[in-house]
Order: structure tokens, then sequence, then C-alpha cells
């Protein structure tokens, strides 16, 4: 996966587009100046969130002993549940807060949430450097930054059906994402379990034994 395709999937992680309205209610009670202030303020916490799971992501795998095929797996299942509360969203009539937000929840989970911490140590596997990895969350990063910052203008130019559209479009390409992801985590850990040590010896061992038996050929594959 090039830097380009994994910026663009992983600003379709972010789904900035379609939680607009999200952002909007929760900055309602402030100025237009503080909420940019805000917006900053929240998306740098979540540049630096994904950051450190991008940088310490594939040492995390690396001491718990998960393959590429595992995290692929989880991180498909994952995304496509994500995938589908976006194109099935949930419209809840919570209160905003009073208090200003920090942290939670715009910089997490609005941004740095499960989905995209799955995707950005999933990248970190994939890419050749760290620094790729940085790269690919700052590109996803600051368009976002741009939309949220204009979010009021956007609401106006497209309205909530066209905010609906942009989610539930986003939705579809992160299910799509989502079965990719799964499909080659599934093809990485067969690959892994076929081509082990364990299973290569067993191999070779049957192809020296001319006089073994069929039910003894399948007992020296299921060692």
């Amino acid at each position: 996966m090039s830097i380009l395709s994994a910026a663009i999937s992983l600003f379709l992680v972010y789904n900035v587009l379609g939680n607009i309205p999200f952002y909007i209610a929760i900055l309602k009670p402030f100025t237009p100046k503080r909420q940019k202030v805000i917006l900053i303020r929240e998306m740098l916490i979540a540049l630096f969130i994904l950051s450190l799971f991008g940088y310490f992501g594939e040492k995390v795998l690396t001491f718990l002993g998960l393959s590429q095929g595992i995290l692929g797996i989880s991180g498909g299942i994952l995304l496509f549940i994500i995938s589908l509360t976006m194109i099935f969203p949930k419209h809840t009539t919570e209160g905003t807060p009073d208090h200003e937000p920090m942290i939670v929840p715009i910089a997490t989970p609005a941004m740095a949430g499960p989905g995209s911490i799955a995707a950005v140590m999933l990248y970190s596997q994939q890419m050749q450097s760290t620094w790729e990895v940085f790269l690919v969350i700052f590109l996803a990063w600051l368009p976002s930054l741009g939309f949220l910052l204009a979010a009021s203008y956007i609401k106006y130019l497209v309205g909530e059906r066209g905010l609906v559209a942009f989610e539930r479009l986003g939705g579809l390409l992160i299910s799509l994402i989502a079965v990719q992801m799964l499909t080659s985590g599934i093809i990485k850990l067969v690959k892994r379990n076929f081509n082990s040590p364990k299973t290569t010896e067993s191999a070779v061992h049957v192809r020296k034994s001319k006089r073994l038996s069929p039910n003894q050929i399948l007992y020296s594959f299921q060692i």
C-alpha cells in the first residue's frame, strides 16, 4: 500500500465530514474564535496520540507476539463494524456538555478512536520506516483539520442531507477497505502457518518416507 492510498484510507476512517454535525453541536456554546482554538488544540492532541501508536505500534505488537495477519483480521473486523455505524447511523439526542471539551470527546474517540488507532498500528507494520507512518498520519490529519475549521460553511453549503450522504459514502468505502484488510490478514495467517518450519519438516519427512501408509502420511502432517 502506497503512502497516498494509506493516507486516503485513514482520512476516511477519521470520518470528519460525517461527524461535522457532532463537532458543531459540541462547540455550539462557544464563540467562533474560541471554537477554532479548541479544534486546533484537540486536533494537535489527536495527532500526538496517533503518532505515539504509529511509533510504538510495531514494537508493542512484536512484544505481544502478534503478527500482521492477526492485526489485519482484527482491524478489518473493527473497521467493518465502524463502516456499518456510518452507513446506518444512530442519531442520539444527548445534550451538549457545559464545560469546554478537553481530549474527550473530540481528540479521542472522535479523531483518535479505535478504528484509526488500529489502522495506524497496521500501517506501522506495513510501511518501510516510521517516517512513512508519520507522513501517512499527517497527510490524513491536515485536510481533516481544514474541513473542521470550515465545518459551519460546509454544513451551510451541503446541508444535513449532504453530510449524511458523505458519511454513508465514506462508510461504504471503509467497508471495502475492511474486507481487504480482513482477507489479507487471513491469507498472511494461512501462509505463515503452512510455511512454518514444523510443517515444512513434516512435508520433507513424508517425501523421504516411501513406505508409509496413507494413515501414517496424514498423521505426519497433523503432528
